[in-house]
């Protein structure tokens, strides 16, 4: 039987990427300081990052149970069945939107099949789960098959992620004024992780951006699983000279060839502002 993958904006993915894979993406809700929500498909990201450096604030929303159920219900009459790889449900309620709405069809589909799957992961890194689940599809893999893989290989998924302007985090209470303050004048960067159950936490501090991006690489040089042969994935909050630094770096000290490079999207965006730099592999755990 056919199938369909199917994910959320948070992935990052870009649209080539989600139409070489055949990957379908339902939009996030996204609203700038003083207009009306707009899918965050489409906003423009070199905008969107002037914008939030004028320092506007932007909030996000999660997609709507009826959206879903509306994207699954035409590939379920189309004669696909579904795969649905969700936006970490320890950061935002999309993928519970998504499992409600799934569930919802199997009662009216008895005979279809629709899985949900808590990716535990955000911004590329639910792209690089979705990526891989894509490429398993490619080789033959049937829906069952690849619903288990991307339930084994997500606690696998590595992210490590640093931000230039604190002030993004202390609006979103991450931190405290006073910390977003003295942090800035000492050039202290934070190094963040997405843990098990799908948080964004703090776990060290580095001096200087150079020094942040070196503790990004240095992370996966202790925990990554065979990096050469890996592709890698990096996002970046309009700071693409910084995240090709990482690149290089990383291909210097592991020897790995392939990378993924694109935007952080509005919706992670919002929160962790311009200049935020994320990294993504896959690693002998989170």
């Amino acid at each position: 039987m056919a199938y369909v993958i199917v994910t959320d904006s948070s992935a990052d993915l870009s649209a080539d990427m989600l139409a070489k894979y055949s990957i379908i993406s339902v939009p996030l809700a996204v609203t700038l300081e003083g207009q009306e929500p707009r899918p965050n498909d489409q906003i423009d990201i070199k905008n969107f990052y002037a914008f939030l450096r004028s320092k506007k604030s932007a909030t996000t929303s999660a997609v709507a149970i009826e959206s879903f159920k509306n994207v699954f219900e035409s590939q379920l009459q189309a004669g696909n069945d579904v795969l649905y790889l969700g936006f970490s449900s320890g950061l935002s309620g999309t993928y519970n939107a998504g499992f409600v709405a799934a569930r919802e069809l199997k009662d009216q589909y008895p005979e279809r099949t629709i899985c949900a799957v808590d990716t535990l992961c955000a911004s590329l890194g639910q792209g690089l789960l979705v990526y891989l689940c894509a490429k398993k599809r490619e080789e033959g893999a049937d829906l069952r098959t690849v619903c288990a893989f991307a339930e084994e290989t997500k606690h696998r998924v590595c992210h490590w992620f640093t931000v230039d302007d604190l002030f993004f985090l202390k609006r979103g209470g991450r931190i405290s004024a006073a910390t977003a303050v003295v942090g800035s004048m000492l050039q202290i960067k934070p190094v963040m992780h997405v843990d098990e159950a799908g948080h964004l936490i703090n776990v060290a501090k580095a001096r200087g951006r150079k020094g942040s991006l070196e503790a990004l690489c240095a992370r996966m040089k202790e925990s990554a699983i065979d990096p050469a042969s890996q592709t890698v994935f990096i996002s970046h909050g309009d700071c693409e000279e910084d995240a090709n630094y990482l690149a290089d770096r990383i291909r210097e000290t592991m020897g790995v060839e392939a990378f993924v490079i694109d935007y952080v999207g509005p919706v992670i965006g919002a929160h962790a502002g311009p200049g935020v730099v994320a990294l993504f592999f896959i690693g002998k755990e989170r």
